[in-house]
């Protein structure tokens, strides 16, 4: 078995929409998925990408993908990557392309002078849980992930007092 990782490109977009579609339905999230295929690819490939996208594959085929950006640790005064989505196909699952892909982005964050890899992860996703465990991945108990978007985003983004560039 011959397994790959790379760099996503624009002409892998399609790809990456169907990968999202299919991560979603698997957190039992599919109706919250409500992206533009366009609007996706400018953020991923555009002028000014927000994120990047690595495809994993399995003996030439695309089975998974990872989805990260950078974040800033104030305390550790350094960068860190923050991992948005992480998915294998069912079908891949167990073939080492999870850890593959999770392998790449720690030394890829070595690479880059990172303080950290991080991500979210569902309390009902016990096989990922005791996967990350594994890895040696450490759960943030004290910590609890805030949202603000839809109306409350606009209103509180329209109550602003100072332009911002």
């Amino acid at each position: 078995m011959t397994l790959t990782i790379r760099p996503a490109t624009l002409a892998d977009l399609p790809l990456i929409a169907q990968l999202i579609r299919d991560l979603a339905e698997y957190e039992r999230l599919a109706h919250e998925v409500r992206f533009d295929p366009a609007v996706l690819g400018e953020k991923l490939f555009g002028a000014r990408p927000y994120a990047e996208v690595v495809i994993g594959e399995l003996n030439g085929t695309a089975q998974g993908f990872a989805l990260f950006f950078h974040n800033f640790s104030t305390f550790e005064g350094r960068p860190g990557i923050y991992l948005e989505d992480l998915f294998v196909r069912p079908e891949a699952r167990g073939s080492g392309l999870g850890r593959a892909l999770l392998a790449h982005l720690a030394a890829l964050a070595v690479k880059r002078d990172c303080a950290r890899l991080e991500w979210s992860v569902l309390d009902w996703n016990e096989p990922a849980i005791g996967f990350y465990r594994k890895l040696g991945a450490k759960p943030m108990d004290e910590w609890t992930v805030m949202r603000l978007d839809g109306p409350a985003l606009a209103q509180l983004g329209a109550a602003a007092r100072v332009s911002a560039a």
